[in-house]
């Protein structure tokens, strides 16, 4: 991928362990944020 490619469509789970998906942010701006597990070593 380059700067500026669409993300693929994908879906994960929010705090509550509710399904969450890219096209509910359809037309808004999104920022992901990735972050390793508590405790965990990287």
């Amino acid at each position: 991928m380059d700067l500026n490619d669409k993300a693929p469509a994908f879906t994960v789970p929010d705090e509550d362990n509710k399904p969450v998906s890219l096209k509910d942010f359809a037309g808004k701006p999104v920022v992901l944020f990735f972050f390793p597990k508590a405790d965990t070593p990287g």
